[in-house]
C-alpha cells in the first residue's frame, strides 16, 4: 500500500520533469525557427556593416544573433533597400543560380543557397542585388565610413530604448546604418537621420517608428506652429474658449452667422491658417470616447454629413467608442486599439508629401498619409465630448526628455 501512494506521487513528478525538457527544447527550436533565412542575410549584411563603420558596437547585436524578429520584417527590409541599391550598383543576375557544393569559407554562396532553398523566387532579385552589393564593399580597400556624431548620438539612442524593451529588434539602427554608406560618397551631404523618418514613414505608415530618438523628434518639435481656432468656422454646436485653443460640444445650438466656410453637421472646426508649402507641428490633447484631428484641404465641402475621408479632401485620425481608431482613408484603415494616445502630435511636411500622427507621451509614430499636396491644407479638429476639452497645447510646451541622465543633446 505505502509503495503504491509513494508511485501515485512519483509518477507526476516524473511526467512534469518530462513536460520541463520538452518545454526546455521547444524554447531552443523557436529561437533557432526565428533566425530564418532572411534573418541570416540581414545578419552577414549587419557583419559586411561593421568592416566600413568607425562604430560598430550596436551591428554587432545583429549579427551576433542577439536581436531575432520576424521573417516578413526581414523580407520588406530586403525589399525596400535593394530598391535604392539598384541605383548604385549593377547586379549581375543570371537566370539559373545553381546551388553546387562550395568552400567553407565563401559564407555568402552558402547563404544564397539557404535563402533560395526557401521557396520565395520573387526575393531572389532583391537579395542578389545586396549581394553584390556586399561583395564589392568585402572586394575594396577597407573602405571607412565616419558616421558623424548626429548618426552615432541616434545609434546610442536606439540601443539604450532597444535594452529597455522600447524597440522590438534593431532594424533601425541597420536602416541608419545603410543609409549612412550608401550618402558617404553622394557630393552633398544630407543629414540621414531625417532621411531615416521620411523612408521609415513611406514605407509602413501605420506604426512605423515604435520610437523617435531624441534627435529626430528635437526636428520634428523645431517646426511647432503657435495654432488657433476659427470659431468662423465651426459648428454652432461647439464652445469655442476666449483664447480659441480649446472647444467641446455645447448642449444646444447657438446662433451664429451662416457661411460658406462653417461645418453644419459634423462638430468640427478648422484652424486660422492654412499652410502651402514646409514643415509644421502641433499637438493636441483629446478626450477619452471621440475625436478626429488631421487636415482639411482648401477645396474640401464642410456642409452637410458627407464622410469626412481622403476622397472628400480631408485626411485624419478618427477614435470612436473610445478603442475605435482609424484613419480615414477610402476604405478606412483600422489602427491597433494599443495605439490609442491622449496627446497627439500632428506633423506636416508638405515637400515631401507627408502628413503623420505621433504618440506624443510615447514618443511613437502612429499613422502617415503620403500625398503630392498641391492646394492649401487647414489644421482640422473635431470632437463630440461635452465634459472634457479638446485642447491645443502651446508651441513651446515640450515633453521631458528621456535620457537616464542629464540630457546628453539639448
Amino acid at each position: 500500500m505505502m509503495k503504491d501512494c509513494l508511485q501515485f506521487l512519483i509518477e507526476p513528478a516524473k511526467k512534469l520533469k518530462i513536460r520541463l525538457k520538452e518545454s526546455r527544447k521547444r524554447v531552443k527550436l523557436e529561437k533557432k525557427e526565428s533566425l530564418v533565412e532572411s534573418q541570416l542575410f540581414i545578419m552577414e549584411l549587419a557583419r559586411e556593416l561593421n568592416k566600413i563603420c568607425q562604430r560598430s558596437s550596436i551591428l554587432g547585436h545583429i549579427w551576433t544573433s542577439e536581436d531575432i524578429w520576424p521573417a516578413s520584417v526581414c523580407r520588406d527590409f530586403i525589399v525596400e533597400w535593394a530598391a535604392i541599391l539598384e541605383t548604385k550598383v549593377q547586379p549581375k543576375i543570371t537566370s539559373d543560380y545553381q546551388c553546387e557544393k562550395r568552400e567553407k569559407k565563401d559564407w555568402k554562396g552558402h547563404l544564397l543557397c539557404i535563402l533560395e532553398a526557401g521557396g520565395e523566387g520573387d526575393m531572389g532579385p532583391h537579395k542578389r542585388v545586396i549581394l553584390d552589393w556586399t561583395r564589392k564593399i568585402k572586394s575594396g580597400l577597407q573602405p571607412t565610413v565616419w558616421p558623424g556624431e548626429p548618426v552615432l548620438m541616434m545609434l546610442d539612442d536606439l540601443e539604450f530604448q532597444w535594452k529597455r524593451g522600447r524597440l522590438p529588434n534593431l532594424l533601425p539602427a541597420v536602416e541608419l546604418v545603410i543609409l549612412v554608406v550608401l550618402n558617404a560618397d553622394n557630393p552633398i551631404k544630407e543629414d540621414v537621420t531625417k532621411q531615416w523618418l521620411v523612408r521609415k514613414q513611406k514605407s509602413q505608415s501605420i506604426d512605423a517608428v515604435r520610437y523617435i530618438p531624441h534627435s529626430v523628434w528635437n526636428w520634428i518639435c523645431e517646426a511647432a506652429e503657435d495654432v488657433t481656432l476659427d470659431s468662423t468656422s465651426a459648428n454652432p454646436d461647439l464652445l469655442i474658449s476666449n483664447d480659441e485653443k480649446r472647444m467641446r460640444c455645447g448642449l444646444e445650438r447657438h446662433s451664429v452667422p451662416q457661411c460658406q466656410q462653417r461645418f453644419d453637421g459634423w462638430w468640427c472646426a478648422v484652424g486660422k491658417e492654412g499652410y502651402v508649402s514646409g514643415r509644421h507641428y502641433w499637438e493636441v490633447e483629446v478626450g477619452e470616447r471621440d475625436w478626429r484631428l488631421g487636415l482639411a484641404k482648401s477645396s474640401a465641402v464642410r456642409k452637410g454629413f458627407r464622410s469626412l475621408n481622403t476622397d472628400t479632401g480631408y485626411l485624419t485620425l478618427r477614435l470612436e467608442r473610445g478603442t475605435d481608431l482609424k484613419a480615414l482613408t477610402v476604405p478606412a484603415t483600422q489602427l491597433p486599439s494599443c495605439l490609442v494616445p491622449r496627446k497627439v502630435g500632428v506633423y506636416l511636411d508638405y515637400e515631401q508629401g507627408q502628413l503623420s500622427f505621433y504618440d506624443v507621451e510615447k514618443r511613437s509614430h502612429l499613422y502617415t498619409y503620403n500625398e503630392n499636396f498641391t492646394e492649401e491644407l487647414y489644421p482640422m479638429f473635431g470632437t463630440v465630448e461635452v465634459v472634457k476639452d479638446l485642447m491645443i497645447r502651446p508651441p513651446d510646451v515640450r515633453q521631458p526628455c528621456l535620457c537616464p541622465g542629464p540630457c546628453l543633446w539639448n
